[in-house]
């Protein structure tokens, strides 16, 4: 007999508002942050609501001075490497080199008020600046016409922003998701490769360079020029790149020598501005930055250029190169979150980025995010809150009003170093690796990123990864998993058979089969085929005809949701195992399962009697029914007791 308090729930469906509220729900708000409010006074819960969309709010009230001894030392830090990769991270963007240090002084700032990351410290990124230069270049000559091409930046910039924070505010942090681990670590391989062979054009001199990324192109770019090749600037570029390296294997050897890699930047720059001043660099080809003017940034929005000519390269330049810098400043805000056992919320870190890009998009700033080497030395730096940002704006604004000019001496060959030996640490080959021994389509995937980043474009690598992934989410769904369940002995416990082979066993005359994927028109055709399948295979594994499969159980804990095309599945499969004499028996539906067969009659056709909460519940029941095709009823018995 069924115990009737643990029976299957057949209460009336939730009206359509009430489920969809539960679905956007559960979609845009999983965090439920304003939960805690429900039952707070009005002022109390606007002081919470103000400070929940501006962290800033929450943390400054109990600042104290303690924290900011730890803060300062972090910000100081973070600005001796700011302001080499500033001017490096411009000069692969094509862009004059003060607006890198532009983009690392109003940008920090507005991260400080609307960032939820302790650790994370802004800035720009290798990566996205040579997509910028890339995309846009196509449409606009950096040399030809630099003009042009300096307010494109400055509106792919402002779309960046527009896209980021759209998201942020919709709760879509979720399209984030779809740039997996593999193809992050792929892209990232791949861009590095491209901005070190790049960096070759600085290293030996080259003035006429090509404007394409891949490896083939730079390659011949750089041979083909042979004839401008300055072994002065080899020389002194092998020298910086062998000491900013070995900096590099002091920290990862003595991790509390970190500052030595964090200030070694600054250093190269400091030397090679004094060495190309007293040995007259540019007269034995070593090139230098050029003039740098004091300064703040000036501003920028009368610049933004929306004329439907260019209007589609800045859109995409905008658009991609956003996801990019988003997933990257959010996956590194997160990693450096969980050392620290604390959390960081990624709609908040999308709204942050986006306002960060539309007013640095106003005050002469390019694209900025969270870059990897300079959090890893904040969070080493032992900063506490977000204002080490603010430290940092404050010295990047010293900067610009007095020692601007001095910079102006820094060799290109010095900041070609800088860049190769930043992009070296990106090469995760050991991830890669990992990934061809643990799932060999990950590894496609990240290969994918990696070889068409390197080859082809920075884009066209993207796609061609993220539609690798998304060919193998569809593929899940397509053909979800499905496995028979047999009992382990001496227990009540149902598992697949192919995992336990020797532990389950069969149940005479019923078939326990476990779906585990929602059910939808895409996998409804192999669902319903492989149930039959399964079926086939049972029975004539057997001459038997006391082994006759009565009872097909189906197991939907599994199952998060169905369709209608689902349904009609069910109702189909239903009436094949009614022409061969099986039953049908559903175990333990959820909800929005339970809820759909309802209101489409599917469970009065079956009857609510063929719904059970847990397999060993249903399997009881049905053996009852099985009763007649046992020799005697002291059989059926000693079974029961076995079981028990």
């Amino acid at each position: 007999m069924r115990n009737p308090t643990h029976a299957v729930n057949f209460a009336a469906p939730r009206g359509f508002a009430a489920a969809f509220k539960a679905d956007c729900k559960e979609t845009f708000f999983p965090d439920d942050p304003f939960h805690k409010l429900k039952h707070e006074k009005p002022s109390r819960k606007l002081k919470k609501t103000i400070q929940y969309f501006i962290p800033l709010f929450e943390w400054l009230p109990n600042y104290n001075l303690r924290l900011f001894r730890y803060d300062l030392l972090a910000g100081i830090t973070i600005t001796s490497l700011a302001i080499p990769q500033g001017i490096s991270y411009a000069k692969l963007a094509n862009i004059p080199p003060i607006y890198g240090l532009y983009s690392s002084f109003i940008p920090p700032f507005v991260y400080a008020m609307f960032g939820s990351s302790k650790h994370l410290a802004v800035g720009t990124v290798a990566a996205c600046s040579l997509l910028l230069s890339e995309t846009i270049g196509t449409k606009a000559s950096p040399k030809d016409n630099p003009t042009l091409y300096l307010h494109l930046i400055f509106t792919s910039t402002f779309f960046t922003g527009i896209f980021q924070t759209a998201l942020g505010f919709l709760r879509l942090g979720i399209l984030v998701d779809f740039l997996s681990h593999s193809t992050i670590t792929g892209f990232m391989g791949g861009t590095a490769i491209i901005i070190c062979l790049q960096q070759l054009k600085g290293i030996f001199g080259v003035k006429h360079f090509t404007t394409h990324t891949d490896v083939v192109s730079v390659l011949q770019a750089v041979f083909r020029h042979r004839d401008e090749w300055k072994w002065q600037s080899a020389v002194v570029g092998v020298i910086f790149l062998a000491f900013l390296q070995f900096t590099r294997y002091v920290r990862q050897k003595r991790p509390k020598l970190f500052w030595v890699s964090a200030i070694a930047p600054m250093v190269v720059v400091v030397v090679g501005c004094l060495f190309a001043y007293f040995a007259h660099a540019e007269k034995h080809g070593i090139n230098i930055v050029g003039d740098l003017k004091k300064g703040l940034n000036p501003p920028s929005i009368q610049y933004l250029n929306f004329d439907p000519q260019y209007l589609p390269v800045t859109v995409r330049a905008g658009l991609v190169t956003g996801l990019v810098a988003m997933a990257e400043g959010m996956a590194i805000g997160r990693s450096f979150a969980i050392m620290k056992n604390e959390q960081t919320d990624g709609n908040k870190e999308m709204v942050a980025f986006g306002f960060m890009n539309i007013i640095g998009s106003f005050t002469s700033c390019y694209l900025t995010t969270g870059p990897f080497s300079k959090t890893a030395v904040n969070f080493n730096a032992g900063c506490i809150t977000a204002m080490s940002n603010v430290i940092m704006g404050l010295c990047m604004m010293l900067t610009l009003l007095f020692l601007a000019p001095l910079f102006s001496y820094t060799p290109l060959v010095a900041l070609s170093a800088i860049i190769m030996s930043a992009m070296l640490g990106l090469i995760n080959y050991e991830e890669m690796i990992h990934l061809f021994k643990v799932d060999k389509f990950d590894f496609v995937i990240c290969m994918a990123a990696f070889l068409g980043v390197s080859f082809i474009s920075m884009d066209v690598g993207l796609m061609l990864s993220v539609g690798l992934a998304l060919l193998r989410a569809l593929l899940y769904v397509a053909r979800p998993a499905a496995c028979k369940l047999g009992k382990l002995p001496n227990s009540s416990l149902y598992r697949d058979t192919e995992q336990y082979p020797a532990g389950s066993s069969p149940i005479q005359g019923i078939l326990v089969l476990q779906l585990g994927s929602p059910i939808y028109f895409a996998n409804c055709t192999y669902i319903r085929e492989r149930v039959l399948r399964y079926i086939q295979e049972e029975q004539g594994a057997s001459d038997s005809k006391t082994d006759v499969i009565e009872h097909l159980l189906l197991d939907l804990s599994g199952v998060s949701s169905i369709d209608m095309t689902g349904i009609e599945t069910f109702v189909e499969l239903r009436r094949i195992l009614v022409s061969k004499g099986i039953k049908l028996v559903i175990v333990n539906p959820r909800i929005e399962v339970l809820e759909k067969m309802t209101l489409s009659k599917f469970t009065d056709a079956i009857g609510k009697e063929s719904f059970y909460l847990s397999i060993e519940d249903a399997v009881q029941s049905c053996r009852f029914s099985l009763l007649p095709n046992k020799t005697t009823l002291e059989e059926f018995l000693n079974d029961v007791q076995t079981d028990v």
